[in-house]
């Protein structure tokens, strides 16, 4: 049965969500939904169905239940189901045979004591039960103020109603043991409900909240992963990951989940790959390897005395000198087994979508100067026969210099005796715009 709001599109045949953040009422939009690939098949022999079903609650909590009242309940079905005090209200999201594989899977024995179903929810448990769901997120705001007023170490990630509202369950994440004696008080005076505290680890919460990942895709611990498995910086090493944990760390503070997906692969190809520390013996000198490429199946070497110098060598050399040392027999140096690195070829890229090239910005363009004539003015300029080159031009271009004619001593020394006349003279030049400040000036 699938989800009415996901399903159903808008006026312009767009698709929408149902906006529940996967607490729709059929569970359609839930990361953890289990298709019933039997449903359509008759069980042999008149055999009774499963008297089991599995209920999901809030944030993807999901319990099993006895159906002793022989009800006929159906995946999106709502029921009030037994609780430690009074009822819980929860969405049946699996019938049949396939709860007594999930009871296996889980670790429940399917013929063991179990909670029981009491009813289909009325439409009053529905009432009660989303009055309390409304009353949540409020109520998560004012007990963060009451956490950090007492100074705790500890952060409240969510709040959970039980479907009666006569419990709930506090979830909270913290690095280390916080004593919420005097926490527990405060929020049974606050909001006069019975208590109980519950803590999820970071990897949950971040699961729980949901985001965008480094790869820009969604999170997924919150779209398909259920199991969380530890994840060790040993798996970033067998990669060859540079180890900064800004990188490698993702949005719930912890090493992120996808260093395990290719790791069995990576172990699979250095299997064929010598050890890190091995050490190549030659009447050079002993290498050490530097680095080794994985895809390629390359290793560097570098001797103990030059280590800025890398000699780069095939796994299968590499095999071959070792073999040899077991022997006591060392190769005469890493130079007649080394490999030549061929130059990287510039690739061009072809412009297949359009899109303006990336080195445009890379060297500026030179500035046009403005052409302030006529559009016609060039073509006439064109046409007009050049000028002949004057002297002067000719003589720039051979880079000959205009000889001055010597002038006589006697012209030189009439000249220098002159220039102090002519700027004493320039320097009392009356200016006749001005009016002159002299009391001694007639006026006229």
């Amino acid at each position: 049965m699938a989800c009415t709001n996901c399903s159903t599109g808008s006026k312009d045949g767009t698709p929408r969500g149902c906006k529940n953040n996967g607490t729709c009422g059929t569970d359609s939009c839930n990361k953890l939904t289990v298709f019933d690939w039997l449903s359509n098949m008759s069980l042999p022999g008149g055999q009774e169905p499963f008297d089991c079903v599995e209920v999901r609650f809030k944030n993807g909590r999901k319990e099993f239940f006895r159906n002793t009242e022989k009800l006929t309940l159906s995946i999106g079905d709502i029921v009030a189901t037994e609780a430690s005090p009074g009822h819980d209200v929860g969405i049946v999201t699996l019938t049949g045979e396939l709860v007594k594989v999930q009871m296996k899977k889980k670790g429940v024995n399917p013929e063991g004591e179990v909670p029981k179903v009491y009813r289909k929810a009325s439409q009053k448990d529905i009432d009660i039960w989303s009055e309390a769901r409304d009353r949540e997120e409020p109520m998560k705001v004012r007990a963060r103020e009451i956490a950090i007023a007492l100074k705790l170490e500890m952060k409240i990630s969510d709040i959970e109603f039980q479907g009666d509202a006569s419990k709930a369950t506090f979830y909270y994440t913290a690095n280390d043991r916080v004593d919420f004696r005097q926490l527990i008080k405060d929020f049974a005076k606050e909001f006069n409900i019975r208590i109980e505290m519950k803590q999820v680890g970071f990897r949950q919460e971040a699961a729980r909240l949901g985001g965008i990942g480094s790869c820009g895709r969604e999170l997924c611990c919150s779209t398909w992963l259920t199991d969380f498995r530890s994840v060790n910086t040993s798996a970033a090493r067998y990669q060859q990951l540079s180890l900064n944990p800004q990188k490698l760390a993702g949005q719930c503070g912890k090493l992120k989940c996808c260093l395990n997906y290719e790791l069995d692969t990576y172990l699979d190809a250095l299997k064929g790959f010598p050890e890190m520390d091995t050490k190549l013996y030659t009447e050079k000198g002993d290498a050490v390897c530097q680095k080794l490429d994985i895809f390629k199946g390359l290793m560097w070497f570098a001797y103990t005395d030059n280590y800025a110098h890398w000699h780069m060598l095939k796994v299968e050399q590499v095999k071959e000198i070792i073999a040899l040392n077991k022997e006591k027999k060392k190769v005469a140096s890493l130079e007649e087994f080394a490999v030549e690195e061929t130059a990287s070829q510039e690739k061009n890229f072809q412009n297949v979508v359009g899109q303006d090239s990336l080195t445009r910005f890379d060297q500026p363009k030179k500035k046009k100067r403005p052409n302030k004539k006529r559009p016609g003015a060039a073509v006439e300029k064109a046409d007009k026969p050049e000028k002949p080159q004057t002297e002067k031009a000719a003589r720039n271009e051979r880079g000959e210099r205009r000889e001055r004619p010597e002038r006589s001593k006697q012209a030189e020394q009439t000249d220098s005796a002159a220039e102090p006349q002519k700027r004493n003279k320039k320097r009392h030049k009356p200016n006749r715009n001005r009016p002159s400040n002299d009391k001694n000036t007639p006026k006229e």
